[in-house]
């Protein structure tokens, strides 16, 4: 809902107001309803504001509460915050506002960094406590709200976004060969706490981390996932019962922590049909939201699915809207895309995200979506292949997932940026945590926590945010994600995977939505690579700069622009290995 930033001096000197003021401003367009700057002592705060709950100035921030001695800036939203207040209030706390910020530092005072185990919701928020001179920092289960850092011996600095770091200066701006590695096996995936940048770090999800007045950095994780059956078997109908009870819980809570309308992202598919289905008797007049692309000719693969997301509208009689979007445009609209990535993203849906945010912004501030099902509820093609792939946990994970074998990568990259294979190790250190019955179980786990992070979360918040649109995900409510994760696996894949929303959404929404094969339905502008989008990756990776900058070695770079089409140029999840290549150098371009 916001975008925050700050710079906490560890050196004894003032702290860079002018360097915190140059990061807000690239954050406006996450916040653009206020901004607040704070300064006190070696630290210095910027915020913007998305005005969601509280609407009132009572809620600007940086939010200060001078009987406490707490300053806080904060991004997302505490769902459960009225039920904290409720219990602050017994303990004899009183409030000068109405939303969920003032919670958070009441929180703090009352229960400590211990507080974060009580929110359930989506943040990521700095708490600086002028009593003890620390800075408290903070993200949430999922990692749904990003916080960048950047630290050196002198201050650390840290952000909503990657480029807001960048403008505030002093960034070491060179790559991560280990996080390159991780990119370009994980389908643009760099799990915490590395980015591309060497300069740039992340705080984990489920993470917090306190800097001590003497510079001293302590991080604690406040969250696990536990994927073993439990002590008591539930039966099938158990699990459908539990499951659309959490699911239910899950979207109530998103819906009633807002004082603005809530609306809906509608692909037509099983998991937004299904938010439709439970929000529409609660919600008169909800507002749900389509997008299609230009089909390229006659007989081509459809390229919209409006044809359920219709059927849905009708069915539940929403204020419907869609909109399709011509392949000019998708081409014409890339580089703004590109230049609003708070890290480089190959996914097709990153435009679709950008584009449709764009349109949604103008009639609402806060959507729904059905981000997470497929990895919590086993949704995607790759599930059953891996279960029935033999070898250990790693190859049968690799053989369906990455996107490149370590030889290949060795062959893309030039000497600097070769590493031995640490994709392969971080996946195999991954999968063996404990706490996991099976194998799927720790995909799945690791999905969760892991991998859904940076695709599909990172660029949920990030495209929508970038035009003010915030998206609630009920699919990643952590008390239901704790339930899917204790599930057997079999009765996820049954009936071809995500067997337990088929059987809760049945009765509920269209049997045609339910029974449908799963959607893939393209962005042709991007998919197909030729013409305009070819000519645009041949002029990005035969570019001076591209050339220059000595990442990627020739050879391999011109065997893919020779056939960018061939099927081995593409990945086993089907994505285009050139666009890879050229879409992290336009990245690169665009930010450095």
């Amino acid at each position: 809902m916001c975008g925050l930033c700050g710079e906490l001096r560890l050196d004894g000197t003032p702290p860079d107001v002018a360097a915190v003021a140059r990061m807000s401003a690239l954050l406006a367009r996450r916040g653009p309803d206020d901004a607040g700057a704070y300064q006190s002592g070696p630290l210095a705060l910027g915020h913007r504001r998305l005005a969601i709950i509280d609407l009132s100035a009572h809620a600007h921030q940086p939010m200060v509460d001078e009987t406490l001695q707490l300053a806080l800036v904060f991004n997302g939203t505490i769902y459960n915050y009225r039920e904290l207040r409720a219990e602050l209030l017994q303990q004899g706390y009183s409030f000068f506002s109405d939303g969920d910020s003032e919670v958070i530092l009441k929180s703090y005072h009352a229960w400590g960094e211990a507080c974060v185990q009580r929110f359930k919701g989506m943040f990521a928020f700095a708490l600086w406590d002028a009593r003890t001179q620390a800075l408290f920092l903070a993200r949430d289960r999922f990692g749904i709200k990003p916080m960048y850092l950047n630290q050196t011996t002198q201050r650390l600095r840290f952000a909503s976004s990657l480029p807001a770091l960048l403008a505030g200066g002093g960034v070491d701006s060179a790559l991560d060969p280990v996080a390159l590695h991780h990119h370009f096996t994980l389908h643009t995936v760099v799990p915490a706490p590395r980015t591309v940048l060497a300069g740039v770090r992340k705080l984990a999800p489920a993470t917090t981390m306190r800097i001590s007045p003497d510079g001293r950095v302590t991080q604690q994780c406040y969250w696990t996932l536990d994927a073993t059956r439990p002590a008591h078997a539930l039966t099938e109908a158990q699990w459908l019962q539990a499951t659309r009870e959490a699911l239910q819980a899950s979207v109530q809570r998103r819906l009633l922590a807002a004082d603005v309308p809530v609306g809906v992202l509608l692909s037509g598919g099983l998991d937004s049909s299904l938010l439709v289905g439970l929000l529409a008797p609660h919600v008169p007049d909800l507002r749900t939201f389509s997008i299609g692309f230009e089909d390229v000719g006659a007989g081509s693969e459809k390229a919209d699915e409006f044809e359920y997301s219709d059927a849905v509208a009708a069915h539940f009689k929403t204020r419907h809207q869609k909109y399709s979007i011509p392949n000019r445009e998708v081409m014409a609209r890339l580089p703004e895309a590109v230049a609003q990535m708070t890290e480089p993203m190959v996914s097709h849906d990153v435009i679709a995200f950008y584009l449709l945010s764009e349109r949604v912004a103008k009639d609402v501030k806060v959507v729904m979506s059905g981000q997470g099902a497929d990895e919590v509820f086993g949704g995607y093609f790759w599930y059953p292949k891996m279960n029935s792939t033999p070898g250990t946990p790693l190859e049968r994970f690799s053989q369906h997932y990455f996107d490149r074998e370590h030889a290949e990568y060795q062959q893309m990259v030039s000497a600097p940026y070769q590493v031995g294979d640490v994709t392969s190790a971080l996946v195999a250190a991954e999968l063996a945590h404990p706490q996991a019955d099976e194998f799927l179980d720790q995909v799945w786990r690791f999905d969760a926590t892991t991998l859904i992070v940076d695709d599909p979360v990172k660029r949920v918040d990030n495209m929508p945010m970038s035009w003010g649109l915030e998206v609630r995900t009920p699919f990643l409510d952590y008390e239901l994600v704790e339930l899917a994760a204790r599930m057997p696996p079999a009765l996820k894949l049954k009936e071809g995977g995500k067997f337990p929303l088929k059987a809760i959404a049945r009765g509920l929404i269209p049997d045609a939505v339910i029974d449908r094969p799963k959607g893939y339905f393209p962005v042709p502008a991007l998919k197909y690579v030729r013409g305009p989008f070819l000519e645009l990756m041949r002029d990005l990776l035969n570019s001076q700069a591209c050339r220059q900058r000595g990442l990627y070695q020739r050879a391999y770079v011109d065997k893919l622009l020779a056939a960018p089409e061939a099927p081995e140029h593409f990945t086993r999840i089907n994505g285009s290995k050139l666009w890879h290549l050229a879409l992290l150098e336009w990245w690169l371009q665009t930010h450095l």
